[in-house]
């Protein structure tokens, strides 16, 4: 498993942008990412200092669960689930997600 493979894609949300953007109150900045299932913090860690060139903090990792969907007429669904991973960064460093 390549570690390319490991990061699926960023997760560029509101609450994620300002997680991104404005440190809150302290000096460290927060990326949010959509992860592989079988990725593990440790795993992650390299990933980002690998592919990036920063010095990650910490990785935390949660597992997001599908929802409730209204398909056409009747028909009920669900989305599915995915694996999302928060990197924390020193207030110094910074990842070029949208350019």
């Amino acid at each position: 498993m390549s570690m390319y493979s490991l990061l699926i894609e960023p997760i560029l949300t509101e609450k994620s942008n300002m997680l991104r953007t404005e440190p809150r109150g302290t000096e460290k900045r927060y990326y949010v990412f959509k992860v592989r299932q079988d990725a593990n913090k440790t795993e992650l860690k390299k990933a980002v200092e690998k592919i990036f060139n920063v010095h990650p903090l910490d990785c935390k990792i949660i597992n997001v669960k599908p929802k409730k969907k209204n398909r056409r007429m009747s028909r009920r669904g669900y989305t599915r689930s995915y694996k999302k991973a928060i990197i924390v960064l020193d207030g110094k460093e910074s990842i070029d997600i949208v350019k």
